[in-house]
């Protein structure tokens, strides 16, 4: 996922329930959807700033030896000023890319 061309909010939104319940018909569905798609997110932000971060591990980390590295500063800012992972679901659904199907009941 390419993190620099979201477009979704960094603020807090007030979203029309009937937008986000369109395609469901339930609210608590779509919520479920969103939520799953949040975890999603999570994880894939998670693992790309653990192995950017892991560039600048040294093996032999003491104390004294801890100092600002100003590259890995700025990884970090990066990832602080994107959208929390909620917000992208929000706008991945409301932009119809998540894909969900209703299972068949027996």
């Amino acid at each position: 996922m390419d993190f620099k061309k979201i477009k979704a909010p960094t603020t807090t939104v007030t979203y029309d329930r009937d937008k986000l319940d369109n395609t469901t018909d339930n609210i608590y569905k779509a919520i479920s959807i969103i939520s799953k798609r949040t975890v999603q997110i999570n994880d894939d932000i998670k693992k790309e700033l653990t192995s950017k971060l892991e560039e600048f591990a040294t093996p032999s980390e003491s104390l004294d030896e801890i100092f600002e590295n100003k590259e890995q500063i700025e990884v970090s800012k990066f990832y602080e000023r994107l959208p929390k992972a909620h917000a992208i679901a929000i706008d991945n659904w409301l932009s119809e890319k998540i894909y969900h199907r209703k299972p068949e009941s027996n």
